[in-house]
């Protein structure tokens, strides 16, 4: 069923990813860290994200097992000044990836990676920064604005998410950060998983980790054994695959 609405939609809502104490943990963290790129090698904390039982298994069910991160960002998104709160004007609607869509001789393109976005800050009101789709919209390489230039997409729909909650979304899902006229700065951490052989798109400061921590970390941490084990891997490139096999069987593996 969750597959099913992520393909028709473009994203998928999963409640409860993490837990109040992890939501706890981590808004802290965000207190000590400027916003920007690549945050993962900025805590040992995010090390806890990036296979996260909740979340991994589906990202790995909708790209396979020879993925990792490419693109991770922490996002803080403060309350619009009270005179900007009733200005009239349009989201920045996008597609993640830059030129990806635009190189690719293919309608749609193809998906190559999916976004994770965790909120730590409760967004269950309109209005509030929140995370906002056009669904369907990841088998569009364009989308029809209404003429007057200021206003979004009819069936634009902003996620309504209480703290912990994790959208999965497509990188062709055409996104963006609503406007915040809350009173309190939205915050959210934003993991973007892809295939091994698509390139980095941050600098993924991460070599402090490599020497401590358990292979499949590694490995979407962006371990290696050569460039030719990102297209042909090996059990060493990709250690996800044999932990895979063991637990659901070979068929499991297959169908990837």
């Amino acid at each position: 069923d969750e597959r099913t609405k992520f393909e028709q939609n473009g994203f998928l809502v999963v409640k409860d990813a993490l837990s109040h104490e992890m939501v706890a943990d981590f808004t802290k963290v965000m207190d000590t860290i400027q916003p920007g790129v690549d945050c993962v090698g900025k805590h040992d904390l995010f090390l806890e994200l990036i296979d996260l039982p909740t979340i991994l298994p589906k990202v790995w069910d909708i790209l396979s097992w020879n993925i990792h991160l490419y693109h991770t960002h922490c996002s803080f998104k403060p309350p619009l000044p009270t005179e900007e709160r009733n200005e009239k004007k349009r989201l920045h609607w996008h597609q993640d990836s830059g030129r990806v869509t635009l190189d690719m001789e293919a309608i749609p393109a193809p998906r190559v990676s999916v976004k994770v976005g965790y909120f730590l800050t409760d967004v269950t009101v309109a209005g509030s920064g929140n995370f906002s789709v056009i669904p369907g919209s990841h088998l569009k390489d364009e989308i029809q604005f209404p003429p007057d230039g200021v206003s979004d997409p009819e069936n634009a729909l902003e996620i309504l998410a209480s703290p912990g909650t994790a959208v999965i979304f497509d990188r062709r899902t055409w996104h963006d950060g609503g406007r915040n006229c809350s009173d309190i700065t939205r915050k959210a951490i934003f993991l973007g998983y892809s295939y091994r052989w698509f390139r980095v798109r941050d600098a993924m400061t991460v070599s402090h980790y490599m020497d401590r921590v358990d292979p499949i970390r590694r490995q979407l941490l962006g371990a290696r054994t050569g460039a030719a084990g990102l297209t042909s891997p090996t059990d060493e490139d990709v250690p996800l695959r044999a932990w895979l096999q063991e637990h659901l069987g070979e068929e499991a593996t297959a169908n990837m």
